[in-house]
């Protein structure tokens, strides 16, 4: 660069002198007051604070420079505009290190030559160039001291600073695509945010840099192949944009706008959860920019400015008081943009275009509201909130479809189930009850019944000569008691998960012993013969939980192993086993509207539509967190389905023009206690309606953590036309569909495909609040969910218009869960149950829990895990079968691929924890 003095800057100053002229102002701009001009002439952009609030700085084209510089610009006292660049090639993109603001970072090209690079050609069309020449500096707010912090041969720019650590995030085509990068404040640790084709850039830190918010655009198709064509000549087209969200290590990324316009320059509101940010939204021509604002879940869209032409920009101070941006107001002569500061109004009824999203996220958080108790069975939270989605049905139209003539459908569900203290096990005049911990009643006992028979031991109960093993053979235990063991025989026989969970599954030791003629069974966890003592570590007895199969018919218990090895060392005489169980029903409500396809356009059968309303309430067995009586609030399991699924009934409703068959509505309860609401309704229909008459079922359970676009669609395999019929409308809408599966899973489709329906289970995946107090309405993606729910309208309007509509694909019922070990290892990864690579062998991950085994291992979001331990993973069965037969501080060698490499890295496995893989 060529030397330059202070006092040529002084020299090269413009003064900011000239007058206010009235009211700045456009009309409906109630959000600014004491809105002030503070350039007067040339192109001024891009103008961001220092941290004392008292200057900006900018990039400006003016006298006698031919491209942009930077500048100071300072904002309440009259002074000189100073030049911070060199004054040579072109710069862009400025902002202060923060927290002392004694440096400007920006971007320039002066090293590669004194000239302004040369504009793009736009005859093609208006582009961005993107001059390789640009690299990051920073110097002192005299333009002295000039470090460089990149040297490449790509693009870096677009660079902005958190607050608190001076970290950086910006842009570059150093990886071959337009992505995100973090930074220290000096140029190292350099960290990749982004990895999707498309531009990502823009970015700013949240005000506590927790968050980043960015533009970022995502071709498809040929509009790709034409981003990746101009990328190739340094160019991009901004023509369609939308906004994201994500941590500010680039994990748990979402998009927040879908508005089909050129939508950048996003800002956080001082608040953090909402986002000032640059639009031509609702111009046809898109030549009319204004500034917007919208909440970080994609609800609350309020127009901020509305004079003609170009407002952007937007900037707060560090105090959050005033408002800096860009505008085209107020010229001189045209192609003049100037920068303007106004006093920010915080108070006052915002004007909100309602769409979607705030549908969306008002019902989520109305369900998931303390009031609402979690929406746990016989709490007056559930039965506020059936109330409340019967008011939603009749507000959008729908007829009510339950019995005589309602929306509801009663079910009277199990809540609990309790041992009478005469439930015990004597034993030569002792006796051992619930209340001294060492003998607990299965569910699947009769509710009363008592034998009295001597002790059998028959191994583990199993029966399985497929696999040449069988406890029972040579054994009478006709009229006895068999005590057998918990889990299954070890060896390789029993080493896949198939059959770890069939003949470990309690029930069907009870089964087995029945058929064996046995009067009753005791189980119990028992050491392996000749292992040490120190090595066994005896898993907890089972919970007395409700069990809806009904009883097995034969009273069974579970007792530790110190009674089991009593009875074992003196097996002749009589014991004594008596069960005495009393459960708690209460009635509950599936919820069932319909919604009436024009009759000239009606076709034979209905499609349903459900989502469950329940969740757990103040928690128990089933929450992540058993010993904690908290309200788990369930804003993702499942207000969010519900909210889609009312979003859903509204769509349809607003085209039921183009409906060719009826479309059913229901709300599910008691979904958490084993799809039970589900199982009553395909058990007994509501009058009028046949099984045989549903089309489909689509089911969204937990649909309100958008990430990536990326959306489970489960169930995929239950008809042989879902994927060309999912497929396009997934492109349409931008999703990112990974379609797999049979119809059965831990939800509300799995007694409809078992009836013959094809199904479709929509999914955003899972997250560390799952069955957790922390899932509140305040984690949810309402923008991402709505998508969700406009794909399930799509899906019902372009389903197939022969009949059948859909050719049902059988598959054999899955097995039962088994009683399997809680013992073994944690890894603490998340898979990402929205992997696109369908028949890809390996575990994608789409988070690694900070401080887990995989963290402290170096194992990322993203990694592909196919190995571990000395086993294939080709699937998740195949992990959670090597984590169970693993042990805490075990160390093992894992592979992973990245980046089309593959690496091996050492473990050292955790305690296990409810909710990890």
């Amino acid at each position: 660069m060529k030397p330059y003095s202070l006092a040529l800057v002084a020299a090269l100053a413009v003064l900011v002198s000239a007058p206010v002229r009235g009211d700045l102002r456009a009309p409906g701009e109630w959000r600014l007051t004491d809105l002030r001009q503070l350039t007067f002439g040339g192109e001024n952009a891009e103008a961001y604070w220092s941290p004392d609030g008292r200057e900006l700085v900018m990039q400006s084209t003016r006298p006698p420079y031919g491209c942009d510089q930077i500048f100071r610009l300072p904002v309440d006292e009259p002074g000189e505009v100073r030049l911070v660049s060199t004054g040579t090639g072109r710069t862009t993109c400025a902002y202060y290190t923060f927290p002392a603001g004694e440096r400007i970072l920006f971007s320039s090209t002066h090293h590669a030559g004194e000239a302004c690079p040369a504009p793009p050609d736009q005859r093609a069309g208006y582009v961005w160039a993107l001059y390789p020449e640009y690299e990051l500096y920073s110097a002192r707010l005299d333009g002295s001291d000039l470090v460089r912090l990149t040297d490449n041969e790509f693009y870096d720019a677009e660079a902005t600073v958190c607050r608190r650590d001076g970290s950086i995030v910006f842009t570059s085509t150093r990886d071959g695509d337009l992505e995100l990068y973090r930074m220290d404040a000096d140029g190292g640790n350099l960290l990749r945010l982004t990895h999707e084709p498309g531009y990502d850039g823009g970015a700013f830190f949240s005000p506590d840099c927790s968050r980043i918010v960015w533009r970022a655009s995502r071709p498809q198709g040929e509009e790709l192949a034409q981003y990746r064509r101009l990328l190739a000549e340094d160019k991009v087209r901004p023509s369609r944009m939308e906004l994201w969200v994500a941590n500010a290590d680039g994990t748990e990324a979402r998009q927040i706008t879908y508005l089909g316009a050129a939508s950048f320059a996003p800002f956080f509101h001082p608040s953090g959860e909402r986002i000032l940010f640059s639009s031509n939204l609702g111009d046809p021509d898109g030549r009319e920019f204004d500034i917007w604002a919208i909440n970080v879940d994609g609800s609350g869209l309020e127009r901020i400015t509305t004079a003609p032409s170009f407002d952007g920009f937007p900037i707060f101070s560090p105090d959050g008081s005033r408002l800096a941006f860009s505008s085209n107001r107020n010229q001189e002569k045209p192609g003049e943009t100037n920068v303007f500061v106004a006093r920010w109004v915080e108070e006052g009824k915002a004007e909100i275009q309602e769409g979607p999203a705030d549908r969306f996220a008002r019902d989520v958080a109305w369900l998931a509201a303390d009031e609402r108790e979690g929406r746990g069975i016989g709490t007056a939270g559930i039965e506020a909130a059936a109330s409340y989605i019967e008011q939603r049905f009749r507000e959008l139209g729908l007829e009510p479809a339950g019995v005589e003539g309602s929306f509801r459908q009663e079910l009277a569900v199990t809540v609990a189930v309790t041992a009478g203290e005469e439930s015990g096990l004597g034993i030569d005049g002792d006796r051992y009850t619930v209340a001294g911990n060492e003998f607990v009643p299965l569910a699947f006992s009769p509710a009363q019944a008592a034998v009295t028979a001597p002790v059998v031991f028959a191994g583990h109960g199993v029966s399985a000569p497929e696999l040449g093993h069988d406890d029972y053979e040579g054994l009478d235990v006709s009229g006895r008691i068999v005590l057998v063991r918990r889990f299954v025989p070890a060896g390789e026989a029993f080493a896949a998960p198939e059959p770890e969970r069939r003949y470990g599954d309690l029930r069907y030791k009870a089964w087995n012993a029945r058929e064996h003629g046995a009067a009753g069974m005791l189980v119990a966890d028992l050491p392996d013969a000749g292992a040490a003592a120190e090595s066994f570590a005896e898993a907890p007895l089972p919970r007395l939980q409700a069990d809806e199969k009904g009883d097995a018919g034969i009273p069974s218990a579970a007792i530790t192993s110190a009674l089991a090895q009593r009875l074992l060392a003196a097996p002749a005489g009589e014991v004594e086993l008596q069960v005495a169980l009393s459960t708690v029903r209460k009635p509950t409500h599936n919820l069932v509207a319909r919604l009436a396809a024009p009759a000239a356009r009606r076709r034979p059968g209905v499609v349903l539509v459900g989502a469950h309303y329940d969740h757990l309430g103040y928690g128990g067995a089933a929450s992540m967190v058993p010993e904690e009586r908290a309200i788990h609030h369930g804003a993702d399991d499942n207000a969010s389905g519900v909210a889609a699924l009312l979003e859903v009934a509204r769509e349809l409703s607003r085209r039921r023009e183009e409906l060719t068959r009826d479309v059913l509505f229901v709300s599910f309860s008691a979904e958490e206690m084993g799809a039970l609401g589900a199982h009553a309704f395909t058990r007994t229909p509501p009058a009028g309606l046949r099984l045989d008459g549903i089309v489909a079922m689509l089911n969204l359970d937990m649909v309100g953590r958008l990430r990536g676009n990326r959306l489970a669609v489960l169930g995929s395999e239950s008809a042989a036309e879902w994927p060309e019929v999912i497929a396009p409308l997934c492109t349409r809408l931008a999703l990112r569909c990974a379609l797999s599966g049979d119809g059965y899973g831990a939800s509300d489709q799995t007694p409809f495909y078992a009836a013959g329906i094809p199904v479709l289970h929509f999914f955003t995946g899972t997250h560390d609040d799952y069955h957790r107090p922390s899932d509140v309405a305040a984690t949810i993606n309402a923008a991402g969910g709505a998508r969700v729910a406009a794909l399930v309208a799509e899906t019902v309007l372009n389903l197939p218009g022969n009949d059948p509509a859909l050719t049902y694909r059988e598959v054999p019922a899955p097995l039962p869960a088994g009683d399997v070990r809680a013992s073994g290892a944690s890894l603490g990864t998340v898979p990402d149950f929205s992997d696109t690579e369908e028949g890809r062998p390996g575990v994608l991950l789409a988070a690694v829990r900070p401080g887990s085994a995989a963290a402290a291992a170096g194992i990322r979001k993203g990694d592909r895990l196919v190995r571990l331990a000395g086993r294939e993973i080709r699937d998740l069965n195949d992990l959670t079968y090597v984590l169970r037969s693993s042990r805490p501080g075990q160390q093992v060698v894992a592979v992973v691929e990245r980046d089309a490499g593959r690496l091996e890295l050492t473990v050292t496995f955790d305690e296990p924890r409810r909710a990890s893989r």
